[in-house]
């Protein structure tokens, strides 16, 4: 049974920092192309981050480059999404993901990020 378990989310100030971690199991998840979604209050969910299998490749949402990296380690099963100069636009419930973009076979649960002062 595939187990996306989200962690790292809280209240920071704008121009703050944090770092989501997703802790994947039940499935081979050195195999997969993983990805960060998130949905904010009254809007659709997007996707904010891709990685490839290896890490190799990165992708990401035009509103997130430059302030946003997401990485992988294979051995511990964990992808991860470091957020710097966060926004309050940045505000959403963030949602690991196994897939990518008209590829994707499980859902985390999610985890909420709010940039307020």
């Amino acid at each position: 049974q595939v187990q996306l378990v989200e962690s790292g989310g809280g209240l920071v100030q704008p121009g703050g920092s944090l770092r989501l971690s997703c802790a994947a199991s039940g499935f081979t998840f050195s195999t997969s192309v993983m990805s960060w979604y998130r949905q904010a209050p009254g809007k659709e969910r997007d996707v904010v981050a891709i990685i490839g299998r290896t890490g190799t490749y990165t992708n990401y949402a035009d509103s997130v480059k430059g302030r946003f990296t997401i990485s992988r380690d294979n051995t511990k099963n964990t992808v991860y999404l470091q957020m710097n100069s966060l926004k309050p636009e940045d505000t959403a419930r963030y949602y690991c993901v196994k897939g990518q973009p008209g590829f994707v076979s499980s859902w985390g649960r999610g985890t909420q990020v709010t940039v307020s002062s």
